[in-house]
Formats: structure tokens, sequence, C-alpha cells
């Protein structure tokens, strides 16, 4: 159902359920899913798709051509996935020529006020609360959570079931499954209440828990830790993907808070 005060380019292609409140303009070359419900006085331009099931609030605006210097008008897109919710007055930027796209997976939420920059990708049932904002070329695992009014460097990774707490600036790397508090950014232990609640059980968590004593608590380099870590402790995903994640990391990762600093389990 379309409101008759919102406009609609012919070219777009929007499945025959969707439901378009008023005031709301939809440019060509936009695609959109089932089921999906778009709000009042939304922009959505050239080059996005939206899946089924989603829900899109006022003020937000959809694949705007990038804030980046670079970018000479080619042909890049924004892709959002299958029951995401975007709140009020959201910006999410299609891509330039490093990757082509922007993408936010399924099941995200994204809340109001936020900012997704040109060539992010956003994995599935992440959540971005309030005010959150990400620049450029940033990643970020599954179930990754950023709290609100944060702010993310561009080319940052951020690992899946990572937790970053409201009010941080990241400017390094994330490992997966962590808590990231404090300022300046820093470990602040294993997401166990995180993991729980997605049915990692007690001996995943304290493996995971093991693997992050090593790299932070017991007085090692980097390297040392994660070759210590590969010899002596039992390879699951878990650990070849923390593994992995820091050896290629471009930013570096994230430290201890301080000497002598208590660990938060």
């Amino acid at each position: 159902m379309t409101h008759p005060f919102t406009y609609i380019d012919p070219n777009s292609k929007i499945a025959s359920n969707v439901k378009i409140d008023p005031f709301t303009v939809i440019h060509g070359d936009v695609t959109i899913g089932e089921g999906t419900w778009i709000g009042s006085n939304v922009t959505i331009m050239n080059g996005t798709s939206i899946g089924k099931n989603c829900r899109i609030f006022p003020g937000a605006v959809l694949g705007a051509d990038p804030q980046d210097i670079k970018f000479n008008g080619e042909k890049t897109t924004v892709e959002i996935g299958d029951n995401t919710t975007i709140r009020e007055f959201v910006t999410i930027n299609k891509g330039t020529s490093d990757r082509w796209v922007t993408k936010v997976g399924n099941d995200c939420l994204i809340m109001a006020y936020s900012h997704i920059a040109h060539d992010c990708i956003v994995g599935n049932n992440c959540i971005l609360s309030n005010s959150v904002q990400i620049a450029g070329h940033v990643t970020l695992g599954d179930y990754a959570w950023i709290a609100g009014v944060s702010a993310v460097h561009q080319f940052v990774n951020i690992g899946q079931h990572a937790y970053i707490a409201g009010g941080s600036l990241v400017s390094k790397d994330v490992p997966p499954y962590i808590k990231a508090v404090r300022n300046p950014l820093s470990y602040g232990g294993v997401n166990s209440v995180g993991l729980k609640r997605r049915g990692f059980d007690l001996e995943k968590i304290n493996h995971i828990l093991d693997i992050y004593r090593y790299i932070f608590n017991k007085g090692m380099n980097t390297t040392q830790a994660l070759e210590f870590i590969e010899e002596e402790l039992p390879a699951t995903d878990e650990r070849d993907e923390i593994v992995t994640f820091i050896r290629d990391s471009g930013r570096g990762i994230i430290k201890r808070f301080g000497k002598g600093a208590v660990e938060e389990d």
C-alpha cells in the first residue's frame, strides 16, 4: 500500500505488499522486498536494495553518495538484508570503488541518528545504538554491538560478538568475543553475558577467556602470545578465529587498560 503523497520512480522494484507512508521519495534502481514498511519522509536513492520484512523509520536516508572526495560518480550500491530495523534519521551511504557496496546484514537494529559510511560491511544480528557514527571501510562481525554515541575510525575491524561501551572512540581493531571499555578504549574482559544469551556454554566461554588471558594478561607481546596459543591450547573454531583476526589486523588491536587493572569477566 502506497500513500498518494509518496513519490516512487517507475523504474524501482517494490514488492506488492510493501507499505509506504506519505512524503517518502523512492528513486529508480531501488529494490524493496516483501513485507517491508517504509515510514514518512524517508529518502531511498539509486542503487539501494532492501530485503524482506524490514522497518525503515521516518527521516532515514539510504543510498546517498559517499562523503568521500575520491568518489567520482561510479555505480555503487547499498544492500540491506532481511528483518532489519533502521530507526529515525539514520544515514547509510553507498560504496566507492574500494568495495563497491555498503552492506548491512539480516536481523540488525540501527538506532536513531546513526551513520554508516561508504564501504562498510555490517554483519548479521548487529546493534548500533543511538548516534553511533561509523566511518568508511569499517567491518563489523555478526552480533557486534556498539553502544550509543560511539565513533569508529575508518578501516577499523570489529569482531563478532564484541561489545563496545557507550561513548567510545574506536581507533584500533576490536577482537571477537570481548568487551571494549574505558578511555582510551581497552580490553575489558570476555563478553560472557552476550555469549550466554547466544547459547555459548560455560566450557566454551572459559576457553575463550583462557585465550585472552595469554593475549592480555601474561606479559607476552602479541606475537609470543599467538604462538603460545597455537602450540599449547586446543584447536577450536573460536581459537582459530581469534588468532586469525589478530594476525590480520591492519590497525593493531586494542590493549589492556593500564598496569595492574583488574580483569572484568
